[in-house]
């Protein structure tokens, strides 16, 4: 190519146009695409901290569930080795079992509590 033709190489005033709104129709996508994928990102940190904040609560109760539950247990079995005889090892038994059901049925109550408050919490939209 000679230096004749690339000095009078020139884009159409028209095309010149097009390719400008072109570009500035691409860089407005992008910039919406950008914040939508920004608010996006934000609304999942939200929500995380929200399950994050859900999993520690019930974590929690499961530690202390888990604590009284061995505590109960050996308490009972400290019970058991002083028992004086069969009687008492089937009444200490008997009420054991009792009060390990109820503890469970209370236990297993506030912790259905817990989680659905959790994934109450995680679900409301934020403001």
């Amino acid at each position: 190519m000679s230096d004749d033709v690339r000095d009078r190489f020139e884009i159409p005033k028209e095309m010149r146009s097009m390719a400008e709104a072109s570009l500035e129709q691409a860089r407005k996508t992008f910039e919406k695409f950008v914040a939508a994928a920004q608010t996006t990102a934000d609304t999942i940190e939200e929500r995380n901290a929200s399950m994050r904040e859900g999993a520690k609560d019930v974590r929690q109760k499961a530690v202390a569930n888990a604590e009284k539950n061995v505590q109960g247990s050996l308490d009972y079995a400290q019970s058991l080795l002083k028992a004086k005889d069969l009687a008492e090892v089937t009444r200490l038994h008997s009420e054991y079992v009792q009060g390990q059901m109820r503890a469970l049925a209370e236990q297993a109550s506030e912790m259905s509590q817990i989680v659905g408050k959790a994934a109450l919490d995680a679900a409301k939209p934020k403001a």
